[in-house]
């Protein structure tokens, strides 16, 4: 009882306690600032897991202790908050409200469930594959912010009608991690994550060996697809069972809100063209940025500029508003939305944002600013010289070390950072023990893609942690057992197959 009543001050307790015990007894003998640095994050992440206070809260933690402690200054630590990454969240959940404002996304989802029926195990198993598919060829953030809003309708669908025996928080559950962690998982593809395109870039600055985009593919393509149906039946079949089974009520009544849906509204027909115009820019923004050097365009520019048009552009006559409403007045959310609506002259006014997560937004910045404060102050490249005193001439051994450590390490560092700096100190430990330095650099790059624990590990697990649906205790055991699964899969792929299809020597 008197835990129940104090438990975000125990929480709090705690995360100081172990804080100040890794400082003062500093276990690994580090200099002053990496070990006051390594203790912030140590509390900052016992408060995130123990939810000792919001975790946007928690995030801006180091804009007080970071100067305080002299770690960095107020001006620098506040540049995380306002990094590329954030204004790319914010673009897309500003496209993701539009889709939800006009109810797009519930057309699409009805539109899949129609085609994959009210099976739950199908369902999800459908989203991951799309999923999956999508980021080996879209940035994963991007990917996980065009599936959010149909998972989520997909989900107030199978709510409203589901057989008794199914588990729908489970369904909801696993729907959502699913598309975070497929879009994590999708390795078949150098464009496929930010560590490939960063690892590769640095074998071919220091070795002049260039990895083909095609080689890539026929060697990790293999290894994509044993992860994304091993998430399958780990997520389904171990986990969280659902139970949910196909119901002819349940397609009959799908088909039913469709017909109600009636043709696609003015205003639905211009939110959809805004966001295929997105997706299609951020497909083909490599090769229009190949082809000129004017205007250089990246994933944040792309998701801003599709989500401020939103606020530009007119939602179309109120009359034909109003007669799509009456077509649909049926649906709950007309009602609740009828006054709204009418009042609306762009696709997105300013008070729609009120439903946005800007929690996550400082949530990620306050993961940004962490991730700096270990970079700045050379943990990485401490860590490299820890690796080298393990050394070992046995490749399983090193190979599944390399890759713990990189899996786990991604769970609170940029990823892409990570393998900037660890990549070179990887190869020269492999050349130490005269292995090949691809024997040691891919299962570090791919470890530091799949993190599953924390909301900051990856973009997607800070997206759909957004959602409401997943809580922080739900996403740190199922990305604990992911985590080990991953682990093992990556360190026997590379171990046996990977020597055989892809080495510099």
């Amino acid at each position: 009882m008197i835990y129940q009543r104090y438990k975000k001050e125990i929480a709090m307790l705690i995360g100081l306690a172990i804080a100040m015990l890794f400082y003062f007894f500093n276990p690994f003998s580090l200099a002053p600032k990496s070990v006051t640095v390594l203790s912030v994050a140590f509390a900052m992440i016992t408060w995130w897991v123990l939810e000792a206070a919001p975790l946007a809260v928690v995030a801006l933690v180091p804009i007080v202790v970071f100067p305080l402690l002299g770690i960095t200054t107020v001006k620098e630590v506040t540049k995380s908050y306002s990094d590329s990454t954030i204004f790319l969240f914010m673009g897309g959940f500003f496209i993701a409200l539009a889709i939800e404002k006009w109810n797009l996304h519930k057309r699409i989802a009805l539109g899949i469930i129609n085609i994959t029926g009210t099976n739950g195990n199908q369902i999800i198993l459908g989203f991951i594959i799309a999923t999956c598919f999508l980021s080996l060829w879209l940035s994963n953030t991007a990917t996980t912010m065009m599936m959010l809003p149909i998972a989520g309708s997909v989900i107030h669908v199978i709510t409203k009608h589901h057989n008794k025996d199914g588990n729908i928080k489970n369904f909801s559950l696993v729907l959502m991690l699913s598309i975070a962690y497929a879009s994590n998982f999708a390795l078949g593809t150098i464009i496929g994550t930010p560590p490939n395109v960063a690892y590769v870039a640095h074998i071919s600055e220091r070795f002049n060996y260039t990895i083909g985009f095609t080689d890539w593919m026929i060697v990790f393509m293999p290894l994509t697809i044993v992860m994304t149906f091993g998430l399958y039946w780990v997520m389904v079949k171990w986990l969280y069972p659902n139970k949910i089974s196909h119901s002819a009520e349940g397609k009959a009544f799908i088909q039913e809100e469709l017909a109600k849906l009636g043709k696609i509204s003015l205003p639905e027909k211009r939110v959809l063209i805004i966001f295929s115009i997105t997706v299609f820019l951020w497909i083909t923004k490599d090769l229009i940025n190949g082809f000129q050097n004017v205007i250089v365009l990246d994933d944040a520019i792309i998701a801003m500029a599709g989500g401020l048009t939103l606020f530009v552009v007119s939602a179309g006559s109120t009359v034909s508003i109003n007669a799509n409403l009456t077509a649909e007045h049926k649906l709950e959310t007309a009602v609740s939305k009828e006054s709204e609506i009418e009042s609306s002259t762009r696709l997105l006014e300013w008070e729609d944002t009120s439903k946005m997560a800007w929690g996550i937004l400082l949530m990620f910045g306050g993961g940004i600013a962490l991730a700096k404060a270990l970079e700045d102050a050379n943990l990485l490249q401490q860590l490299g010289s820890y690796i080298a005193s393990f050394s070992s001439s046995n490749l399983l051994l090193m190979i599944l070390v390399v890759t713990t450590l990189s899996v786990f390490l991604s769970e609170v560092m940029s990823n892409v950072a990570q393998v900037i700096v660890l990549a070179p100190v990887i190869s020269s430990v492999a050349i130490a023990l005269k292995m090949d330095p691809l024997s040691l650099g891919i299962p570090m790059t791919l470890g530091a893609s799949v993190a599953s624990m924390l909301p900051m590990g990856t973009p997607p697990n800070a997206i759909v942690f957004a959602s409401g649906h997943v809580k922080i205790k739900d996403m740190i055991k199922t990305g604990f057992v992911l985590n080990i699964i991953c682990i093992i899969i990556i360190t026997l792929f590379c171990w046996l197959v990977q020597p055989y299809l892809i080495k510099l020597h």
